[in-house]
Order: C-alpha cells, then structure tokens, then sequence
C-alpha cells in the first residue's frame, strides 16, 4: 500500500512547491510520524482491559504498542509512580503512510454524521491532532469481539514550519476537513 508515498512523490510534493515557492525540494514539507494514543481511564488496574486496549491498536496499526507509565504520583487522581496509563504506536515510513491512507479513506468516513475533522487543530508549529471516539470505524475491529468502546487520539507530525503549510499538506493526502 504503498500508493499514498507514491502519491506524495507525483503529485503533493510538486504541487506544495508551486504554492509556496519553495526553491528546493528538501524545504517541501512531509509527515514524520503519526502517534496513536489511548488512555485507560479508570481501568489502569485492569491487566486484561490493557491486554485488550493493546490488541485493539496492534490490529488498527499492524505494529505492536508500548506501554506508558506515570511519571510522578498524583493523590487526587490514585495514581502512583511507574503505573500503566496508557498505551501507545508511533508509525514511520510504510506502515505510517498505509494507515493515514486508511483513516482518511476508510475509516472517517464510516463515522456516523462525518462532516469532516476539525482544520483548527494545529499545534502552531505544523503538528496536527485529532480524536476518534470509537475504535468500530476501523475495519480490523471485530463488534462482537470488543469489551468497551473507547477512543484515541491520533497525532500527526510533520516537518512544516506553520499550521497553513502543514494543513496544505494533509489536504493533499487526503484529509477530510470540515469545510
């Protein structure tokens, strides 16, 4: 699948450089990695919810998760140092451009009332996030096999200096802002 990298060669990269009057390809624009992240809530004292969370985005992703510790104890929220919070993929090269290619062509739109995702979530630095509520708009996820629905927060980071650049760039590939 390696169609969406293809893609970028042919088509972003010319097209980003024309609209920003880059001098050299090297200044154009790509994405770096994309960040999959789900928290456990409540459930961090569940081993088999983790076992679950990690099943889960091992099928989404094709790449196996890490797990994420706490940094500092926190009282108010029973949370001690070293315990599971959550867990992780970053995805880069291949596997990273065969998943966007999925979530903006398969996935979003089995989103129920999709109007598109929200184009002002941009960090300021060229970095943009987003959140899916349900992991069920993914084809790997079998419904009768899943415990809870949970979400994640997906995290795409690029090598673009400002969100309008970065926005130009995802456009190109395929992501479905809300107009």
């Amino acid at each position: 699948m390696a169609r969406l990298k293809e893609y970028y060669v042919s088509s972003v990269a010319p097209a980003m450089m024309k609209k920003f009057g880059y001098k050299n390809v090297m200044q154009i624009p790509k994405l770096d990695k994309v960040v999959i992240n789900v928290g456990c809530g409540a459930d961090k004292d569940n081993t088999k919810v983790i076992e679950a969370i990690m099943n889960d985005l091992a099928a989404i992703t094709g790449q196996k998760p890490v797990v994420c510790r706490s940094k500092k104890s926190v009282a108010n929220f029973k949370l001690r140092e070293g315990q599971i919070i959550g867990v992780k993929v970053t995805l880069r090269a291949e596997k990273m451009y065969e998943f966007v290619d999925r979530l903006f062509n398969i996935a979003f739109p089995r989103v129920r009332d999709f109007r598109g995702i929200n184009a002002n979530s941009f960090d300021g630095r060229g970095n943009y996030s987003t959140g899916v509520k349900e992991q069920l708009i993914f084809p790997e996820i079998e419904y009768d096999k899943i415990d809870k629905v949970r979400g994640m927060d997906i995290n795409f980071i690029t090598t673009a200096k400002t969100d309008e650049e970065a926005k130009e760039l995802l456009e190109l590939m395929g992501a479905p802002f809300a107009k």
